[in-house]
């Protein structure tokens, strides 16, 4: 019998705490770097200097993925629902993409999903074998 490792909420706050002390870590050096231009807003996420980063900055460098990536212009919310979507198209279930997407409740993850044909082909044909042991 093969194990499968998956992550634990321990392992994952783990794995969390560690990547952000990295992260912390940069962030003093680049505050050394950068000297008496460091702005200090105690900013987890900033720029070189210590600004905030700007409003669009994550819309642009989501449409510079898009463009090199040759997809055309969509919302990062529109990837949400496709994700949701694959997803759930690979039978993984429905918390785990819960989990994924980050929702408190399943009823939410519900509202994302878009059932694909097939899937519910598939589940046509599971109650008729359930019912009646046919495909």
């Amino acid at each position: 019998m093969q194990m499968v490792w998956r992550w634990s909420r321990d392992h994952f706050a783990w794995f969390l705490v560690t990547a952000l002390k990295t992260h912390r870590a940069t962030q003093v050096h680049e505050r050394m770097i950068a000297g008496s231009a460091w702005h200090d807003g105690d900013f987890v996420w900033c720029q070189l200097s210590g600004r905030p980063i700007g409003a669009h900055a994550d819309w642009d460098e989501w449409n510079a993925l898009l463009k090199a990536a040759a997809i055309r212009r969509v919302r990062v919310h529109d990837a949400r629902h496709t994700a949701a979507t694959l997803l759930l198209a690979q039978r993984v279930d429905q918390r785990v993409v819960m989990e994924i997407l980050g929702h408190s409740q399943i009823s939410m993850t519900s509202r994302y999903a878009h059932v694909l044909p097939h899937v519910m082909v598939d589940a046509a044909e599971r109650i008729g074998q359930a019912l009646w042991g046919e495909t």
